[in-house]
C-alpha cells in the first residue's frame, strides 16, 4: 500500500504544480458558478414577486436544468485534459524504463496514478460542495441527503471517466492522441445504448454498458445497486486493462495470451454487470426526505396484496398511432416505466406482442386510402425495414379480445390465478399512464369487490355511454380519458328501479331525470336510501318538479328559478365557484382546489335548500357569490334578454348553496349523499370545455366526491408528504453580494492560489 500512496503523492505534486490542473479547476468553478448563479437568481426573482417555490433543493441541483444535471453533461470534457499525460509522458520521456526496472509491480504503478486522479476528482467535487454548503444555509429545510447523493453520483462518474482516460494514456506516448482516444471512448459509451436494442441478448449488454445518464438516479436522490456497481465495474475494467497493457510492455508475452487477459477481464465485467441488472438482485436507497423516487404508501399497500405472479403483456398494434411506445428498440426505456413496481415485485414479467389491425388511424387512412390491413402492413414493413415478427390480429384473438379496446395500444395485466385487466394509454399530452393509473389497474387484480357506480336509467337521465355534450361517457367509461371511472379502478353498470337495487352498488348516480319516478320506483329508491346506500343526485333548472320528490325525504329541495351572476366575460347563467372552507373536511381535493385557485364552472345551476331534521350532517361544498349573484325567477332567454335583479319578484342578492355533502349513521355504517344543483359539471361538453383565464375544478370535484363516497378507497390517494424546502432564507441584497462572490470571487481566488503555487514551484 505504501508504494501506491507514494506514487499517488508524486503524481498529485506533478498535477498541482502544473498550470493545466489549476486551469481546469478554475474553469470548472467559473462554469458551475454561472449555472448555480442563474438558477438561484431565477428562484430569488420568483420569491420576490410573491410566487411560491416548490422543492427548492431538487430544483437547484437536480431536475432537467439543475446544477448537478448540467455538470453531468459536460464534465467529461475536462477529464482528457487531465489524464492525457498521466502515462503518455512516461513513455515519451523514457521514464517508463525506470518504472519497469524498479521493484514496483505494474498494478502498484497503475493504482498509484489512479489514486491521484481520484484525489483530483474529489477536489472537483469540493468545488461543487461549496454550492451545496451555501444551499444548506440559504434554503429553508434543505434536503441535505439529496445534495450528498448527487455529489456521490458525480464523483463516481468522474472516477469512471478518469479510469478510461488512464487506460487510453497507457496506450500511446502522444498526449493529443490519448486525449482524442479518451473522447472517442466516451462517445462510444454514450452511443452504445442505441446499438442492437432490437436484439434481445445484445440489448442487455449494450444498454448496461452505456454511461450516459448513469448519474441521473444519484442526482435525483436514489442510490441503486445497479448504478453503484456499474461505476465500480467500469473503473475495475479499465484499471485492469491498464495493468495488462503496462505488464505486456514490461514482460513480453504471446499476443494471444495478452488478448486472453483482456478478454477475460471484459467477460468478467460483463458477467457481473449482467447479474447486477437483475431485478431480484438489486437493492435501492431513496435518500430524499419525502421519498420521491419510491412508490407511494398507497401503491405499496396495493402491491402487498399481489402474492402471486403478474405478467404484463403489451399488445402493440402497428397500425395504431401509439405503436412507437414499445417498439423493440425502445424495450429498455419501456421497462424503466415499471421499474418502481419491479423494485417491490421483482417477479413481474414483461411480454411484447406486435400485431396489425385497422383501427381508424386517420393519418394512415389518409395516406393509404385504398389498402387493406395486410397490404398496409406489408407496405410499412418494407418502408421501415421492420425485422421483428408482426402477426395479424386473428393470431391473438383467442387469448385477448382487443375489439373492446378499439385495437389501440394496450397492456394486459394478468395474474397467475387468471384474473386480468387492461392498462391503457390516453389521448392527452402525457399519453402514458402514471402511478395513479398503474396502481388502479393492479388494484383491480388484487381485491375481490371493486366499488361499483350505478347509473339510474329509464327516465331520460344522463347516460354513462352517451357521447354527446350532455352525456356522461367521458367521465364514466371513455377508455382514452385518464380520469374516467374505468381507468381509476371503478366498475359501473346501469340500474333500473323495476327491481331492488343490487347490494354491490356502492354509489347510485341520479342525473337529471326528465320523467317522474312511479310510486313503485320511489319505493325501490327509498329502500336503497333506508339501507344506507350512497348517492350523487344532480339536477337542472326546469326539472325541479321531477327532482324534488326524489330528495324531499332527505330534507333537500331544488329551488325554483336559476342562479345567475352577470359578468362582462361570460353569460349570466354561468357561475364560477370556489369551495367552502367546510368542504376541506370532506376530502383533501377541495383544499387542493382552493390552494391552486381553481374555479368550478356551473352552467345553468339551481340553488339548494336543506333541512337538518332528517338526521343528516350537512356540509355546503359550493355556494354562489354573496354579491352580484341571485336566483333569477323571470328571465328565460339569457342570450337576448338583459338579466336584472327584481326584488319585487322575490329575487334576493345573496349566496346560494349549489352543492352539499350529507352523511348519517345507518345500520352501523356511514351513509353519504352528495346533491348538486347542476348536472353539467360531469358532462362530456363541460369536461372538455376551455374558458379563458379559468382553471376548472371539475376533475378535483369529481375525484373528491367519489373519494369521500367510497370511504377514501378510490380514486387512489397518491399524495406524498409535503416538501418543506419551499423558500430561500435571504434578502435580495444578501444574494446580490453572495452571488457575485460565488460567480466571480470564488474562481478568481482559486486562480490566484494556483498561480502562486505554480510560480513558487517554477522559481525553485
Amino acid at each position: 500500500m505504501k508504494p501506491i500512496i507514494k506514487i499517488a503523492k508524486a503524481e498529485l505534486k506533478q498535477l498541482f504544480f502544473s498550470p493545466i490542473a489549476w486551469l481546469i479547476i478554475v474553469i470548472f468553478a467559473f462554469q458551475t458558478g454561472l449555472v448555480f448563479n442563474g438558477i438561484y437568481t431565477g428562484m430569488m426573482r420568483r420569491q420576490l414577486i410573491g410566487w411560491k417555490l416548490w422543492s427548492v433543493t431538487a430544483s437547484t441541483f437536480g431536475g432537467i436544468q439543475g446544477t448537478f444535471t448540467i455538470v453531468q453533461q459536460y464534465i467529461f470534457l475536462y477529464i482528457p485534459l487531465l489524464t492525457m499525460g498521466i502515462m503518455s509522458r512516461e513513455f515519451s520521456s523514457g521514464s517508463i524504463k525506470l518504472l519497469y526496472s524498479s521493484p514496483l509491480k505494474s498494478r502498484q504503478i497503475i493504482f498509484g496514478k489512479y489514486l491521484a486522479l481520484v484525489a483530483y476528482a474529489f477536489v472537483l467535487m469540493l468545488v461543487l460542495a461549496v454550492y451545496g454548503i451555501y444551499a444548506v444555509f440559504t434554503i429553508k429545510a434543505v434536503d441535505i441527503p439529496l445534495i450528498l447523493t448527487g455529489l456521490l453520483g458525480l464523483f463516481l462518474l468522474t472516477c469512471a471517466y478518469a479510469a478510461i482516460g488512464l487506460f487510453m494514456s497507457s496506450l500511446t506516448s502522444y498526449t493529443v492522441v490519448s486525449a482524442m482516444g479518451t473522447l472517442g471512448i466516451f462517445a462510444v459509451l454514450n452511443y452504445v445504448k442505441s446499438v442492437g436494442q432490437d436484439v434481445e441478448f445484445v440489448r442487455d449488454i449494450t444498454y448496461w454498458l452505456a454511461i450516459s445518464g448513469r448519474s441521473d438516479n444519484f442526482i435525483a436522490g436514489l442510490i441503486t445497486s445497479e448504478d453503484l456497481l456499474y461505476f465500480l465495474i467500469v473503473i475495475a475494467l479499465f484499471i485492469g486493462f491498464s495493468v495488462v497493457k503496462l505488464q505486456s510492455g514490461r514482460q513480453k508475452k504471446a499476443w494471444y495470451i495478452t488478448f486472453g487477459m483482456y478478454a477475460g477481464i471484459f467477460a468478467g465485467a460483463m458477467m457481473l454487470g449482467y447479474f447486477s441488472a437483475k431485478p431480484k438482485l438489486m437493492t435501492f436507497y431513496d435518500s430524499t426526505r419525502t421519498k420521491t423516487n419510491t412508490l407511494t404508501k398507497s401503491s405499496q399497500e396495493v402491491l402487498s396484496h399481489l402474492n402471486d405472479g403478474l405478467t404484463i403483456t403489451t399488445y402493440s398494434n402497428m397500425l395504431d398511432e401509439n405503436y412507437w411506445i414499445a417498439m423493440p428498440d425502445q424495450y429498455k426505456y419501456d421497462v424503466d416505466r415499471f421499474r418502481q413496481y419491479i423494485r417491490f415485485k421483482p417477479g413481474i414479467k414483461l411480454k411484447y406482442e406486435f400485431y396489425y389491425e385497422k383501427n381508424g388511424n386517420k393519418q394512415l387512412d389518409k395516406q393509404y386510402p385504398t389498402l387493406n390491413s395486410d397490404q398496409l402492413m406489408d407496405t410499412l414493413v418494407k418502408l421501415n425495414d421492420y425485422k421483428f415478427p408482426i402477426y395479424p390480429y386473428s393470431k391473438y384473438k383467442p387469448e385477448a379480445d382487443l375489439s373492446s379496446e378499439r385495437f389501440r395500444f394496450v397492456r394486459s395485466m394478468k395474474r397467475e390465478n387468471g384474473k386480468q385487466t387492461y392498462l391503457r394509454v390516453y389521448d392527452d399530452m402525457m399519453r402514458l399512464p402514471t402511478e395513479t393509473e398503474i396502481t388502479a389497474a393492479i388494484k383491480r387484480l388484487v381485491i375481490d369487490k371493486l366499488p361499483t357506480v350505478g347509473f339510474l336509467t329509464g327516465h331520460g337521465e344522463r347516460s354513462s355511454n352517451a357521447e354527446e355534450d350532455r352525456g356522461y361517457n367521458m367521465f364514466a367509461q371513455e377508455i382514452t380519458f385518464r380520469h374516467a371511472l374505468i381507468n381509476q379502478g371503478f366498475d359501473f353498470e346501469n340500474v333500473t328501479l323495476d327491481k331492488e337495487i343490487p347490494a354491490h352498488i356502492r354509489v347510485l348516480l341520479i342525473a337529471e331525470p326528465k320523467r317522474a319516478l312511479s310510486a313503485d320506483e320511489m319505493k325501490m329508491l327509498q329502500q336503497y336510501i333506508d339501507r344506507g346506500g350512497n348517492m350523487i343526485i344532480a339536477g337542472e333548472p326546469g326539472r325541479q318538479d321531477v327532482m324534488n320528490p326524489i330528495v324531499e325525504n332527505i330534507g333537500v329541495k331544488f329551488m325554483p328559478g336559476m342562479l345567475v351572476k352577470p359578468s362582462k366575460k361570460f353569460q349570466s347563467d354561468l357561475l364560477l365557484l370556489t369551495p367552502t372552507k367546510q368542504s376541506e373536511k370532506i376530502a383533501f381535493h377541495f383544499k387542493s382546489i382552493r390552494e391552486i385557485e381553481q374555479l368550478l364552472p356551473m352552467k345553468t345551476a339551481v340553488g339548494l335548500e336543506y333541512a337538518t331534521n332528517k338526521g343528516f350532517d350537512v356540509v355546503p361544498l359550493f355556494t354562489s357569490d354573496s354579491s352580484g349573484s341571485w336566483n333569477e325567477l323571470e328571465t328565460k332567454n339569457f342570450i337576448d334578454d338583459t338579466v336584472l335583479l327584481n326584488t319585487r319578484a322575490g329575487e334576493v342578492e345573496m349566496p346560494y348553496t349549489t352543492a352539499i355533502a350529507m352523511s348519517r349513521k345507518v345500520n352501523g355504517t356511514e351513509q353519504k349523499i352528495i346533491v348538486v344543483g347542476d348536472a353539467d359539471y360531469l358532462s362530456n361538453g363541460e369536461l372538455m370545455m376551455s374558458r379563458k383565464d379559468i382553471s376548472p375544478a371539475n376533475f378535483n370535484f369529481i375525484s373528491g366526491s367519489f373519494f369521500w363516497l367510497t370511504n377514501n378507497e378510490l380514486p387512489i390517494d397518491m399524495r406524498r408528504p409535503h416538501m418543506p424546502d419551499n423558500a430561500l432564507k435571504m434578502s435580495k441584497t444578501a444574494w446580490t453580494v453572495s452571488g457575485f462572490m460565488l460567480k466571480w470571487l470564488f474562481p478568481i481566488a482559486l486562480m490566484c492560489c494556483g498561480t502562486i503555487i505554480w510560480l513558487r514551484r517554477k522559481s525553485r
